[in-house]
């Protein structure tokens, strides 16, 4: 029986990035699911079974600096991978602290990317 790959899970409010990463993340060899809002992972039933998240910082509604309190409040230890375009040295400190695996600068390279996604799969 073959090993199913590991399930990413993508939330940003950009379209065209989260069709992006989704094609960038496919070609690495993972699944991947998006999401337009921290809103829209938490209502999605089966979101714990993400083998890492990648989340944009700075969102309408939940920030993904809130989701990842919020998670980590509810037991759930998903490895999370941030991006922004532009953050502030609190928002690091605040996510590296809480367990974030990594901070992704946009634009990022697909190397950066890729060695996070190792470090976030190696960790779980």
């Amino acid at each position: 029986m073959s090993q199913r790959a590991p399930a990413i899970f993508v939330i940003d409010d950009d379209g065209l990035l989260r069709e992006a990463l989704e094609h960038l993340i496919r070609s690495l060899g993972y699944t991947v699911d998006l999401f337009a809002s921290a809103e829209d992972f938490l209502a999605f039933d089966n979101f714990r079974t993400a083998s890492c998240v990648i989340t944009d910082i700075h969102m309408p509604g939940i920030s993904g600096i809130e989701l990842q309190k919020q998670l980590l409040d509810e037991g759930c230890s998903i490895p999370i991978i941030f991006m922004s375009a532009s953050y502030t040295e609190m928002d690091r400190a605040r996510a590296l602290q809480a367990g974030a695996v990594g901070l992704l600068t946009k634009p990022f390279t697909v190397e950066s990317l890729n060695e996070l996604l190792a470090q976030a799969l190696k960790e779980k």
